[in-house]
């Protein structure tokens, strides 16, 4: 059984940060892809941050390069540092873990920006 743990959310005011993180445990293929996404209430999921095993990571373009992921594959972690936090920031978000045969959820962190 595989369990991913984050914790990191929290409430802010608009400008601070917040550091998410997600631990990976149990039994699973290796880890090609550990991904962040997000969903503000009455809307869809969408992705925040990728990062791949290789190195890579991509980001959606209107997020102007406020946040950063960071993966440790080696410790099976993954890290989203969010930088002047908005209001339309404030959802729940998600870690996805992706193995070779597999994908799995974190039960979601809230972050919420409000002054």
């Amino acid at each position: 059984q595989v369990q991913l743990v984050e914790s990191g959310g929290g409430l802010v005011q608009p400008g601070e940060s917040l550091r998410l993180s997600c631990a990976a445990s149990g039994s699973f293929f290796r880890i090609t892809r550990m991904n962040w996404y997000r969903q503000a209430p009455g809307k869809k999921r969408v992705l925040v941050a990728a990062s791949g095993n290789d190195g890579t990571t991509n980001y959606p373009y209107w997020l102007l390069g406020r946040f950063t992921i960071s993966g440790d594959y080696a410790k099976n972690t993954v890290y989203l540092q969010m930088n002047n936090l908005k209001p339309e920031d404030t959802a729940v978000y998600y870690c996805n873990v992706v193995t070779t045969y597999e994908a799995y959820w974190g039960q979601g962190t809230q972050v919420t920006v409000s002054s």
